[in-house]
């Protein structure tokens, strides 16, 4: 039997909360549009177009910064339900291509793709189909990296953005690696980089001179090992290809290596409602929350709680969140990556045994789930604790 090539595709929706405020808005299109915060208030930069991060601003930045940088943008409150709808829409469209499907986030996946050739032809004209499918049912932008694993795909996607399609062919992957800039490699963040100038390393090139011991003790083991496998193209495993259990998680990649305890708690919100979302979108139940933190050194830790009942809301996935940031981060060292999810997910047919008393969080699962229902009927209903601009006017916030 003819062994079948592996390879990846990575899809990033681009920009993907101010790409729908432009695809719902066409105003808007061409123009800085800057979603979170409102200016004036306390709070960060949740996603911007291609257009404000020429102004400098990208997200986890706080507003008042931003605002500052791109004074005349477009500022807009998250409407998560939205995004989430739309998000779910795509995830629907990659499914008929693969079972091997591994959302990353609300705006990215991982998908395995090999053996599927004679169904959707070769990787570039699969993945252009894709694309295809997809901006007419959205209106939506993607870009699709193609690669024989998840890093380099993940690489490759970011090649050609906005609406690329970069493949990086078998063989090919230590030749690719060696036509990037250090600061193109992912997971390389800017306190890294700077320690490799210290070491007199600025290159791909340089790097690859160094033993895999030599560059542990230099930089650490973790960023070390990390560092020798990446820039020879090898996946350093960014995705574990074998869950240990049914689960749901969503992780974030700051610009720049963060120690913004708000801005944080801010992006767990952000993944505690995607979490509830997917949650009731499959009609799954949940115990546990984990939470995952990689420093600016690559070295990671992780954390999980479990409950004795059900998660009921966004809130209580929130609330446990926070229990676990206070607890498992070291607050001395910078923050290259955060992530969150629910794991031993359970089908929800069975019925739950019910408490005694309702707490805060059995009311806030039934809102929660009647918005849920009003939004799959196409209601524009979105939570205020999401938002956290209980009264603020619908319209954007725009300096004339």
């Amino acid at each position: 039997m003819k062994n079948v090539s592996k390879y990846f595709f990575h899809v990033d929706l681009d920009a993907f909360y101010a790409s729908v405020e432009q695809a719902d808005n066409p105003e808007y299109r061409g123009k800085p549009v800057i979603i979170g915060a409102l200016p004036g208030h306390r709070g960060v930069v949740a996603a911007c177009s291609y257009e404000a991060r020429k102004f400098g601003v990208h997200s986890a930045m706080p507003i008042s910064h931003a605002y500052r940088l791109c004074p005349g943008g477009i500022y807009l409150p998250v409407r998560m339900h939205r995004y989430q709808e739309l998000s779910g829409r795509v995830m629907d469209i990659l499914k008929n291509y693969t079972p091997a499907l591994r959302q990353i986030s609300i705006d990215e996946a991982s998908m395995d793709m090999s053996g599927t050739a004679r169904l959707f032809g070769p990787p570039e004209e699969a993945a252009a189909g894709i694309k295809r499918k997809i901006r007419e049912e959205t209106g939506l932008t993607l870009s699709i990296g193609i690669a024989p694993n998840r890093y380099l795909a993940k690489l490759a996607s970011e090649k050609d953005k906005p609406d690329g399609l970069y493949e990086i062919k078998t063989g090919e992957e230590e030749s690719f690696i060696e036509t990037l800039e250090l600061k193109d490699i992912w997971g390389l963040g800017q306190k890294m980089r700077e320690r490799l100038t210290e070491l007199n390393i600025l290159t791909v090139q340089d790097l690859k001179k160094f033993p895999e011991r030599m560059l542990r003790d230099m930089v650490g083991k973790a960023a070390g090992s990390y560092l020798y496998r990446v820039v020879r193209g090898i996946d350093p495993g960014i995705y574990n290809d074998s869950p240990k259990s049914r689960s749901m998680s969503s992780e974030i990649t700051f610009e720049q290596d963060s120690r913004d305890t708000e801005g944080m708690k801010n992006m767990l919100l952000d993944i505690s409602h995607q979490l509830m979302f997917r949650i009731m979108q499959h009609e799954y139940r949940a115990k546990t929350v984990e939470l995952k933190i990689r420093y600016e050194d690559f070295s990671t830790i992780s954390g999980r709680k479990t409950v004795r009942h059900y998660i009921n809301s966004a809130e209580e996935i929130y609330a446990l969140a926070l229990e676990l940031l206070e607890a498992r981060r070291d607050s001395s060292r910078a923050v290259r990556l955060i992530g969150l999810g629910v794991s031993s997910l359970e089908e929800g047919e069975e019925p739950a045994q019910k408490e005694l008393f309702q707490d805060g969080y059995d009311r806030k699962k039934m809102v929660e789930e009647a918005v849920f229902r009003m939004q799959k009927q196409g209601s524009a209903v979105v939570k205020a604790s999401l938002l956290k601009q209980k009264n603020e006017k619908k319209k954007p916030f725009e300096r004339n």
